[in-house]
């Protein structure tokens, strides 16, 4: 029974959340997806907002010329709008000079993507090939991609954390041992919380950040700092997506390889996990981050940037390599 090889051993979530959205063969992002917006499970803002890429596109220029990198990477591209939308409002002797780069794993996606851009990007399954690409030196944006990574589910209790793990047909939770590295450790929390810790995309950014030697990382999400992001959410963040619609509970391993898995980011986690390799720039509301390229004329633009909607609840971190 996938992603079970034994339905009687529980599996730890973050291990069925890594099989059920990028196993080679039915995950859900390797296989199974039918797109982002309308058709899809989900919808993002650069899917949404025609601001986003003009945003994301001044805040390339900026970082392109401050670092003289000539290379522009893409990590998780959806159906390729967002680069699309990046590349067109680029200051035209900046692209003309900037090579394009598209990581990408999703079989259907890579075809969407590819559709759109044709041979204006080279593709990429991994950002250690990209970097090798682009000798270390290059600029690297994201949007929606950190939430994407498996999470380590917790739960507390008056005298430590449980840990959950999944059978096929229910949750288990288990005394933890060990914890890994979150700054929501660091913090007081009533018993019955439950937390998420991204883990695995901590080990993505140790594996990668030696190889990247120039330049600037943007990384756009829903998530908040540590102290803020449990904010009436006893039952912590995870949450499916499937039709548009938001799955919470038990189901949300119902259907593994059918539908989204994700959970809020945890943006104090990112900034440690990146030091001492980088520094921060900035860490900004989306909201602030769209409000000079808004088109008051447009609905989806001021959509994407209400503070009380999609403004407030995504952020957007910047990061310099030192």
């Amino acid at each position: 029974m996938f992603p079970w090889t034994d339905p009687a051993e529980p599996l730890r979530f973050d291990r069925f959340m890594a099989a059920a959205l990028h196993d080679p063969e039915r995950g859900y992002y390797a296989r199974r997806i039918r797109g982002v917006g309308k058709p899809g499970d989900f919808t993002t803002t650069a899917a949404i907002s025609p601001a986003l890429g003009r945003a994301v596109a001044h805040w390339a220029a900026d970082a392109l010329r401050e670092s003289s990198c000539r290379d522009l990477i893409e990590l998780g591209p959806g159906e390729g709008t967002l680069a699309s939308a990046i590349r067109r409002h680029l200051p035209w002797t900046l692209r003309l000079r900037t090579r394009l780069h598209l990581v990408e794993s999703s079989v259907p996606l890579r075809e969407k993507q590819q559709a759109l851009l044709g041979r204006h990007a080279r593709w990429h399954p991994t950002i250690a090939s990209a970097l090798e690409a682009c000798s270390g030196r290059a600029v690297i944006y994201s949007n929606e991609f950190a939430d994407a990574f498996p999470v380590r589910l917790f739960r507390r209790r008056d005298d430590g954390w449980d840990e959950q793990f999944v059978l096929p047909d229910r949750d288990h939770w288990r005394p933890s041992r060990e914890l890994p590295d979150s700054t929501q450790f660091d913090l007081r929390w009533p018993e019955g919380q439950a937390i998420e810790v991204h883990e695995s995309y901590r080990e993505w950014l140790e594996a990668f950040l030696p190889q990247w030697k120039c330049g600037r990382m943007l990384t756009i999400d829903y998530g908040a700092r540590d102290s803020e992001l449990y904010h009436r959410q006893p039952a912590g963040s995870l949450r499916a997506y499937f039709h548009q619609q938001a799955i919470n509970g038990p189901e949300i391993w119902s259907r593994p390889g059918h539908q989204d898995i994700t959970a809020d980011v945890n943006f104090s986690d990112l900034i440690r996990w990146a030091e001492p390799t980088t520094e921060m720039v900035e860490l900004l509301p989306q909201e602030a981050f769209l409000r000079p390229f808004i088109d008051p004329g447009n609905p989806a633009d001021h959509f994407a940037s209400d503070p009380s909607g999609s403004g407030g609840a995504f952020l957007c971190l910047d990061q310099r390599r030192r």
